[in-house]
């Protein structure tokens, strides 16, 4: 029988500030108050997964950032387009942090290709489940997730991906092309993305390793190379909600507050891992606890979902 790891802890909110407000804190609570309403909103802070804040004229006070961090929130601070721009974190979210920073500085770069092997045959894996989903082909996918080697040398990531842009999106935008600064819905995947990066980095965080040491990602200039590397077998999954979002909304092309509240449901939706059904938050849980017992020799793969 596998050994079951609990799904079943409490999943955590994310919250959304999109107007002028000042935040602060009373009674571990975080506290909202809009201009003009007499009543400030309330929310347990320890319940709180994500604060997003996005409007130039949101203040709030450091003991409310204290608290976050206390309790191993990500607060997501966006730009002038509304997009996530900057993440805080907290620096202690484990209570033996030096001992898991040792096991992780000190992975073989054998591992790290083997990790690294685990979670492109994970995302490949995904990829094709979400186009068998809409129709199109994928032994080809298939072949390629079987085919990936330590370090995927071959970079059959890459060709997977090729494939898998090439038809995501066939149906609504002739030649789709994936890119930061592309066409839309480029728009809906890059802030679905930065809100499962930020969900990734948190938990890597609580599970007491550092965002910044990749397995495979290794720019210099990047503060979240693991929680990039991690992220990857769940990246299908925001491409779902999107594809849902599209299917429901035919107007996309501007991100709203309404496609901004549909994106931030992603860390509560249900994902099956570990042969049980757990919302996505959870589940990245269970991926980077099980990344630090392959660092630390207690396991030999990962815990990703399967989509």
């Amino acid at each position: 029988m596998k050994n079951k790891q609990n799904t079943n802890t409490m999943i955590k909110r994310t919250i959304y500030i999109s107007n002028e407000a000042h935040l602060s804190t009373k009674n571990r609570q975080l506290l909202v108050a809009y201009p003009g309403e007499k009543e400030a909103k309330k929310v347990a802070v320890e319940d709180i997964g994500i604060l997003v804040l996005d409007h130039y004229s949101i203040t709030l006070s450091h003991t409310l950032l204290s608290r976050l961090l206390e309790n191993n929130a990500a607060v997501i601070t966006c730009s002038s387009n509304h997009m996530p721009q900057g993440m805080l974190l907290n620096l202690e979210g484990h209570s033996v942090q030096q001992e898991r920073f040792r096991h992780q500085i000190s992975v073989s770069e054998p591992l790290k290709k083997q990790l690294w092997q685990q979670t492109i045959k994970a995302k490949i894996g995904n990829q094709a489940a979400l186009l068998g989903k809409t129709g199109v082909a994928v032994d080809n996918m298939y072949y390629w997730q079987k085919q990936v080697r330590s370090g995927d040398t071959e970079n059959l990531e890459g060709r997977a991906s090729a494939y898998y842009w090439k038809h995501l999106f066939a149906h609504e935008r002739d030649g789709f092309k994936r890119g930061r600064f592309e066409e839309e819905p480029n728009n809906l995947l890059n802030y679905g993305y930065a809100i499962l990066r930020a969900t990734v980095a948190r938990s890597l965080v609580a599970s007491g390793l550092l965002p910044t040491l990749g397995i495979h990602h290794h720019n210099r200039y990047n503060a979240y190379c693991l929680a990039d590397d991690i992220m990857e077998p769940y990246r299908p999954y925001v491409d779902y909600l999107v594809l849902e979002i599209i299917d429901d909304t035919p107007e996309y092309q501007e991100l709203t507050t309404a496609l901004k509240a549909r994106l931030l449901q992603l860390p509560a939706r249900d994902v099956r891992i570990n042969e049980q059904q757990a919302p996505l938050m959870n589940a990245v849980a269970l991926t980077t606890s099980s990344l630090y017992d392959c660092f630390a020799g207690k396991r030999k793969k990962l815990l990703y979902p399967e989509l």
